[in-house]
């Protein structure tokens, strides 16, 4: 399954959360992201069940290997995408929220020569 810009944002979400907390749960994610609880239900099970997480009996969330790989990936892409237009003279609000656009978009070529460019 490829992920869409969704998916990839709930990843990134349980990842940022993961390094917080000891637990990541759905109501976790719902006030991070500000989603409905049946948004982010439904949003669980499909990651679940297209192996990117795992939901234990208590209802912790834990990325499966795939799912941390794409989650660090599309945090590397928001930090650096993110200092890059602080860097600009972007207002750092302005900055993340740019950032958290781009980062779905962007081609893993594109992304690696803009990290070599800037060294």
């Amino acid at each position: 399954m490829i992920l869409r810009e969704s998916g990839e944002m709930y990843l990134e979400t349980i990842y940022m959360l993961s390094k917080h907390n000891e637990h990541v749960r759905s109501i976790d994610i719902v006030k991070d992201m500000g989603f409905s609880k049946p948004s982010v239900s439904h949003a669980m099970g499909l990651l679940k069940e297209h192996n990117y997480i795992v939901i234990d009996s208590s209802g912790y969330i834990t990325l499966t290997e795939e799912g941390m790989t794409i989650a660090k990936k599309i945090a590397e892409r928001h930090e650096v995408l993110t200092q890059i237009l602080i860097r600009l003279g972007v207002p750092a609000d302005i900055a993340a929220e740019d950032a958290c656009k781009m980062e779905h978009t962007i081609s893993d070529v594109t992304f690696e020569a803009i990290k070599k460019h800037i060294g």
